[in-house]
């Protein structure tokens, strides 16, 4: 049956995610050094600590991103002596300033090329786990809707965010395929939910699961010829 639903990972997938995340810690501890030097002064250790036992407490939290580093801020600034109020004020300061460096991004050379092309033939989707937002990326003429797990309530690899895509579009799930980095999250999630699975492997990575991805690629620029030859 031919493809008619692509449906693509954000983070690792269409850009490098890694020098995105270490700009985005380091613009939310400049704004703590300038408005809430208390917070700031303690190791990032202690933030991490926050959010282990936040997560212990509610593991729901982990595909609520954003809460949870909203969270986190709040009872770190409120246990070095901000009262309430402030400490609320604060922790959503230093988290609009984490999440603006976090949309600075830089695509890969040929992101935007091959989902121009794309978007001509099939219909495009977006499956994140992240709180990237396709609208503030310019990206969002491409995709006809973008499912984040913050909203949803769940994330990969659960088939419920893969299920939801199929439903937006009306197709089943052997007219549709996932493109993700994560083996687990996208490549196993895609599959269980009946989708074919395309592993994005720029770095060339060894597979390391028994069930190999329908296919892998090291450039989305692969994409289209693939497709093609699926029919």
């Amino acid at each position: 049956m031919s493809i008619r639903l692509i449906t693509f990972d954000l983070d690792d997938t269409l850009w490098d995610n890694r020098p995105v995340i270490l700009g985005a810690e380091a613009a939310m501890r400049d704004w703590l050094t300038r408005h809430a030097p208390l917070l700031a002064a303690l190791p990032v250790e202690h933030l991490w600590g926050i959010r282990s036992q936040l997560l212990a407490a509610e593991p729901a939290l982990k595909h609520r991103l954003s809460e949870l580093r909203r969270r986190t801020l709040l009872q770190a600034l409120q246990g070095v002596g901000y009262y309430p109020a402030e400490a609320k004020d604060l922790a959503e300061g230093a988290f609009q300033a984490m999440l603006h460096a976090r949309h600075r991004i830089t695509l890969y050379p040929d992101t935007v090329s091959t989902l121009e092309l794309l978007a001509t033939r099939y219909h495009l989707g977006v499956i994140t786990n992240g709180n990237a937002d396709v609208r503030r990326l310019g990206l969002a003429d491409y995709f006809q809707f973008a499912l984040c797990a913050e909203e949803l309530g769940i994330g990969k690899p659960d088939p419920h965010p893969f299920q939801e895509a199929l439903r937006r579009v009306g197709v089943s799930a052997q007219q549709a395929v996932h493109i993700g980095d994560h083996p687990g999250d996208d490549i196993a999630g895609a599959r269980a939910a009946g989708l074919r699975a395309i592993w994005f492997n720029p770095e060339g990575k060894e597979w390391g699961d028994d069930r190999p991805p329908d296919a892998q690629i090291r450039s989305l620029g692969e994409l289209p010829a693939l497709l093609m030859n699926w029919g």
